[in-house]
Parts: C-alpha cells; structure tokens; sequence
C-alpha cells in the first residue's frame, strides 16, 4: 500500500499541468514499514526530453533531491510522471526503464481535463502490477487515486 497526501496529490497535479504539453517527472520520498510507503516529500523536477510522450529526469536535480532525501531520514521510494494524452498505466517504454523492482512508479494521467487519474506500480522483469493508494486527508478535487 501507499499512502500520499492530498497535499501531495495537488503538488504532482499543479506541476503536470504547469508542463503541458510535455510530460512532468520527479521524485517521491518517504518512509517504509515493510510493504507498505508513506510518501512524505513529493520532488517536482525537470523533463530534460522536454517531451508529451518520455520523460528523463535532470540528473543534477536527482542528486540534489537524493542528498535531500538522506539528510532529512527519507528513503527514496520511486518516481512520478505524467501523461497528458494517455491512461495511467506504465507503457512500453516505463516498463523497459523500471530498473528497480523495489520502486514506485506513479503515473497521473491527464487525458480526462476534467478528472486526472493517478496509479502505482511496481515493475519486475518488464512487467508491472499496481499497487493500491490510500490518500490520506481529503480527497483532492478533480482526481482519482487507486
């Protein structure tokens, strides 16, 4: 399970639609109590690929969000990015670049203006399973999270 604030929610939205046309990407970060993850910091970094289709991650600002992350007691628990013209779900491309079968991939997508939707997944060996979200406080307006 993961848990994700409301707050964390708007943080991803507001930077995805802030991207647009182009995917947005970042980092999340928090605490594990065995399967389960507790986002405590959302990290909004820059799409390099400046792209609507793929996303790389900056990897200045990745180190300096690791660095963060450390300092401050936090395991990095994945990453998130967008998809402004499909469904949340990890695509070819996601799953052949999910290295990291401990990882949480959360993907937003925001094909439906009026109703964004995010997902978790894990990747193992090219294929993925979602995970469930439990959002903790009030749901956020305007987006669903399973």
């Amino acid at each position: 399970m993961l848990y994700l604030s409301r707050e964390h929610l708007e943080i991803m939205l507001t930077h995805a639609r802030a991207e647009l046309p182009n995917e947005a990407c970042g980092l999340i970060a928090g605490t594990m109590d065995g399967e389960d993850c507790t986002v405590e910091r959302v990290y909004c970094l820059t799409n390099t690929d400046h792209s609507n289709e793929h996303f790389s991650i900056d990897p200045r600002e990745q180190l300096t969000a690791i660095r963060e992350m450390r300092a401050q007691g936090l395991v990095p628990l994945g990453n998130w990015h967008s998809h402004p013209e499909s469904p949340s779900r990890p695509s070819a491309e996601d799953r052949r670049l999910a290295r990291d079968p401990g990882a949480r991939y959360l993907i937003l997508s925001l094909m439906d203006t009026q109703q964004s939707v995010l997902h978790a997944f894990r990747v193992r060996n090219g294929v993925s399973f979602q995970e469930k979200i439990k959002i903790q406080g009030e749901a956020a307006v305007g987006i669903v999270a399973e």
